[in-house]
């Protein structure tokens, strides 16, 4: 068994593990790399493995820095299946086809812009569509079998609707062990509204395990809803606009949850709230068709009738088309303004900030991760002038920051997961930023559990080789392409 590393190693995007296991190839998440546009565009303009050698796809959830470039398979002709759960699936279909539609904009836009009419999309939603066709949708719990001495299973990850952490069961046909491997995709929080909580994996040999907040602790959820209530009201009373960048899966609808939450308590008045992403309303719509994700507190809720994500009930608006969307920008505030992409780098995001950050009375309220090298990165860094579209802005809003609302565990959950898997003797950290993953990964080798266990920062392009006693040595191997197309992500 190898294990080949490619996006996702020591950064947060473009994620890519390639198993190799009894003469078969099977891929770990097929994530689009986001983040300086140029770089991303290059890392993604080539595929670091071999389609035609790929037998199955194993995929954590729908996000697309973990999904993205499944597209990319079926355009270079593969055929073979996406296992995933159910609401991974049905979140997929609208997902990547709104990935592929925005890649032809883009395409677009640069035959335009720069003259240049050869341009062509990554992938067309046409390709998206193709590879939805191949996906196997698997009920938590369920054993799935990739190829022959594998058995997998899903359980709920606690990160986003659908999202799963993998159990793996191997027999290594050519040691003879036998192997229980542990991915957390992205793993999530304990007690935050709307998805059930993360379940652990115990008894594990090996662990792949994501880093992305492995230095630092989350504020609690129930802590911030005031805070949060207190500077919608500031800025309600300036008649300001109140920006939320926010991803369509989870972060739009948890959001959304809360504002509900702190309306019924009476801390924060009824105001004009509107949803302005295509995706965020299909993916709301999906949430209705899978309560077997959702907490024992949102079925309550459903249960007496109170439904936070109606979309014509007391304010709350779903904007679909471009006029509706441009419309906001004639209407008074105040208003709260929710909208994708959630680290503003592709859709109708981009033009509130440009139309708003200039203006003192507004906010910008950040409530999830911001990759290096992306505009949402620059609004957290408070960078001013903010260049989007090619021309600058002074930053005037106000801009605060809100982590209590990630879907990732924070350090001490990451811990504990680990701490709690078992034995195993060979670690991964993926999926975090070298300077987190470097503090997380010094936390894990004090771990009771861990301190015979060889921890591990893959590099993009390495490959690690199952040896004797369980464990997994690194390799003389390197995939060039993956070392290099990552470098640039």
């Amino acid at each position: 068994m190898k294990i080949e590393f490619s996006g996702a190693a020591r950064q947060v995007t473009g994620s890519k593990h390639l198993l190799h296991i009894n003469g078969k190839k099977i891929l770990l998440d097929c994530g689009l790399f986001q983040g300086h546009r140029k770089k991303a565009a290059m890392a993604n303009m080539r595929f670091p493995f071999d389609v035609k050698e790929i037998d199955a796809v194993v995929l954590s959830h729908a996000h697309i820095d973990h999904s993205g470039t499944l597209p990319v398979l079926s355009k270079l002709g593969y055929t073979g299946p996406v296992y995933s759960t159910h609401a991974t699936k049905d979140l997929c279909g609208i997902m990547l086809r709104d990935a592929g539609h925005i890649q032809e904009q883009d395409a677009e836009w640069i035959a335009r812009k720069l003259q240049l009419r050869d341009a062509a999309p990554l992938y067309t939603q046409e390709d998206a569509a193709n590879i939805v066709d191949h996906f196997e949708g698997v009920d938590y719990g369920q054993t799935f079998s990739p190829c022959e001495g594998v058995k997998v299973r899903f359980h709920d990850a606690g990160h986003v609707l659908g999202s799963a952490v993998e159990e793996w069961e191997i027999h290594d046909q050519e040691t003879g062990q036998d192997i229980r491997l542990g991915f957390t995709g992205d793993l999530g929080r304990h007690d935050l509204p709307i998805l059930k909580d993360p379940s652990q994996l115990e008894g594990l040999d090996v662990l792949i395990t994501e880093s992305t907040y492995g230095d630092r602790l989350h504020d609690e959820i129930a802590d911030v809803e005031d805070k949060f209530a207190a500077s919608v009201v500031e800025t309600m009373q300036k008649g300001g606009k109140i920006i939320i960048p926010a991803f369509a899966l989870e972060r739009t609808q948890e959001i959304l949850y809360v504002i509900r939450e702190l309306q019924h308590s009476k801390k924060l008045p009824n105001l004009k709230i509107y949803v302005d992403s295509p995706l965020a309303t299909s993916a709301t719509e999906i949430f209705g068709r899978h309560p077997e994700c959702f907490d024992k507190e949102l079925k309550a809720l459903l249960a007496r009738g109170q439904d936070p994500f109606c979309p014509a009930c007391d304010g709350l608006r779903f904007t679909q088309s471009v006029d509706e969307s441009k419309a906001l920008n004639d209407i008074p505030g105040p208003m709260i303004i929710i909208s994708a992409s959630g680290m503003c780098e592709a859709g109708r995001i981009r033009h509130h900030l440009k139309n708003n950050i200039t203006d003192q009375n507004n906010k910008v309220l950040i409530v999830g991760f911001m990759a290096k090298n992306t505009l949402g990165r620059k609004l957290v860094d408070k960078e001013s002038p903010i260049k989007i579209f090619g021309d600058a802005y002074p930053l005037n809003a106000d801009v605060e920051i809100y982590n209590a609302f990630s879907g990732h565990a924070d350090q001490k959950g990451l811990l504990n997961f680990a701490g709690n898997s078992g034995t195993p003797k060979s670690v991964f950290c993926v999926h975090g930023e070298e300077m987190q993953m470097e503090t997380f990964t010094g936390e894990l080798a004090n771990l009771d559990n861990l301190k015979e266990a060889e921890i591990h920062m893959p590099e993009p392009g390495e490959i690690y080789e199952l040896v004797d006693d369980k464990k997994m040595w690194k390799t003389p191997e390197v995939n060039l392409v993956s070392q290099s197309l990552c470098n640039l992500g």
